[in-house]
Order: structure tokens, then C-alpha cells, then sequence
């Protein structure tokens, strides 16, 4: 059993390069770190890219982070194949693919106003670099698109706040008004659940459980809209949103 990998992305996710140390091999052969940067898959938001180079200059292209164990606790970088892997206790530096996790970023936050201006429940998502996506169930599927980008841009405009704090299990268990996914768990396991706050505590315009990596304020979203709605079944309407 390895140790739990210290998540530097969700305290700082904007830092761009790191120093770790290899401590292991995982199953699937994915190199463990005593911690990282690369946000590893979940929650919607694809795992991590980037460059792991070894003190002797040898560089391992990563071509995705997951989590190595169901508990979520450690995490695994995924060589590309044939790269030099390096071995347990070898000192490396990690480079994120900044560029490509910025648009997740980005994203990730441009989905969280999506579920403001559809206050429904959330069935399904996926974050991606230039487009993305929530699946919600809606009772009047009759949505006035030029009216919900309007609102989105307002939004966007307002340049909030974006900041994260964090609850136990069992706040969040008195509060199951702030899980706003029906197929997706919020991140537990730790003993406490972190929440993401769009706004001021006076004037919150969001908060809900997540795990993912945000931008600092809705202004560094950028523009975006929503580019389709579809219908996914009686009442379930997958709605795309992408950068503009």
C-alpha cells in the first residue's frame, strides 16, 4: 500500500511545474509520485498532461493522470508508450501542459454557471479544452437559448470571485441541497469535502462539492454560450456550451 500522493493542484492550480520523487509503480505500470500538479481523471475533467523529467535530464512524456486506487487517494501518471520510466526514489521535475489545463480550467468553471442559469439536477457532464457539457433533467424542456447566454455573459462579465473551503462528511450529509450531481459523487474519503464558491459569502452566486481545478474569477472564463441542446429522453436534455 503507498502513501496517500499530496495534491498540489487543488491547493495551487495554477502552478506549472513541480519537484517529486518516484516512490513506486503502480498495477498498470503508472509511476507514482509522492506528490503532484496533474490532475488525474474524475469528476468530468480529463487527467493531466505534461513532461517528467529526471535530474540526469531523461524526460517521460505523461500522457494522462488517474487514480490508482478506488479509494482516491493515490495517484499515477501515465507514461506515453516506450518512454523511459523512471525508478522509485529518482528526484523529478514535472511540467504541466499549462496551456491545455487552462481550457479545462476554464471550462470547468464555465460549466458550474451553466448549472447556475439551469438550476436543475445535473445527470452527466464532461469537461473538455474547447467544449463541454451537462446533462440535465428539466421538466419544460422549452429553453430560451439567447436568454440563458445572456445570462451566462452577465456572469462572466460580473468577473467573480472564485474561491474554495471546505466541510466534513457529515456538514455536507446536513446539507444535501449543495450536491447538485445525480451521477456523480462529490470526492469524499479524506473525512472532508471541498466546496467551490463562486462569489462572496454575502453574495453567493454558487457553491457546490467539487474536486476539479478552477480559474481565480468568471472573467478569465472568457466568452462562451451555449451551442446546442439536445434531447436525451423525456425529460433529460444534454446542453453543450463552448468557447467563442
Amino acid at each position: 500500500m503507498f502513501p496517500a500522493t499530496a495534491t498540489v493542484f487543488r491547493d495551487d492550480p495554477y502552478a506549472r511545474t513541480l519537484e517529486a520523487t518516484v516512490i513506486g509503480r503502480g498495477e498498470k505500470g503508472g509511476i507514482l509520485l509522492d506528490r503532484t500538479l496533474f490532475y488525474p481523471t474524475g469528476g468530468g475533467q480529463p487527467g493531466d498532461r505534461g513532461v517528467m523529467t529526471a535530474a540526469d535530464g531523461t524526460e517521460t512524456g505523461i500522457a494522462t493522470t488517474v487514480w490508482e486506487d478506488d479509494g482516491k487517494t493515490v495517484i499515477a501518471h501515465v507514461a506515453i508508450e516506450d518512454m523511459p520510466l523512471p525508478e522509485p526514489g529518482t528526484k523529478v521535475t514535472l511540467a504541466l501542459d499549462w496551456e491545455r489545463r487552462h481550457k479545462l480550467m476554464r471550462m470547468h468553471t464555465a460549466l458550474h454557471l451553466l448549472s447556475v442559469v439551469l438550476p436543475f439536477p445535473v445527470t452527466g457532464g464532461s469537461v473538455g479544452e474547447d467544449e463541454g457539457r451537462l446533462d440535465f433533467d428539466i421538466p419544460d424542456a422549452d429553453l430560451d437559448r439567447d436568454a440563458l447566454n445572456a445570462r451566462l455573459a452577465e456572469l462572466v462579465a460580473a468577473d467573480h470571485p472564485v474561491s474554495f473551503e471546505w466541510i466534513t462528511d457529515a456538514e455536507l450529509d446536513a446539507k444535501p441541497e449543495l450536491v447538485k450531481t445525480m451521477s456523480v459523487a462529490p470526492p469524499r474519503g479524506s473525512g472532508r469535502v471541498r466546496l467551490v464558491r463562486i462569489g462572496d459569502a454575502a453574495a453567493s452566486v454558487d457553491l457546490q462539492p467539487c474536486g476539479g481545478t478552477h480559474v481565480r474569477s468568471t472573467g478569465e472564463i472568457g466568452r462562451f454560450e451555449i451551442a446546442k441542446v439536445e434531447k436525451k429522453g423525456k425529460i433529460n436534455r444534454r446542453v453543450r456550451v463552448r468557447f467563442v
